[in-house]
């Protein structure tokens, strides 16, 4: 893969991440707060009552959560990385270059003759 493309898989990873945690983030804030202050925890519909349930299964969705988080932006800032490491210009094959240094009319003399 050229490094350009990982730069903009590794924008497009961080971005994803940050996206999820703003949509989803506010169903597994509570949970910390609700086992510290309150002792009990409590899963919340619209549609019926307050139910309770374990405190330590609710934090480990919550810890599953931003860990789905963490690999998202983890997994994009090391493709960011390799992007910025790479080395696009060193590895331009000599029959590509352009410029001053290259003569291109070196060819077409020769196979005139």
């Amino acid at each position: 893969m050229s490094d350009m493309r990982f730069t903009i898989i590794g924008i497009a990873l961080i971005f994803v991440g940050f996206i999820i945690l703003i949509v989803f983030g506010h169903n597994y804030q509570a949970a910390t707060i609700e086992s510290n202050e309150f002792g009990t925890c409590y899963e919340y519909s619209n549609d019926k009552e307050p139910v309770e349930i374990d405190c330590s299964l609710k934090i480990l969705d919550q810890a599953l959560f931003f860990a789905l988080i963490i690999g998202f932006v983890g997994a994009g800032i090391i493709a960011l990385v390799k992007g910025v490491k790479g080395n696009w210009d060193s590895k331009v094959k000599p029959e590509d270059m352009v410029g001053p240094g290259r003569r291109e009319n070196d060819s077409s003399e020769d196979s005139d003759d």
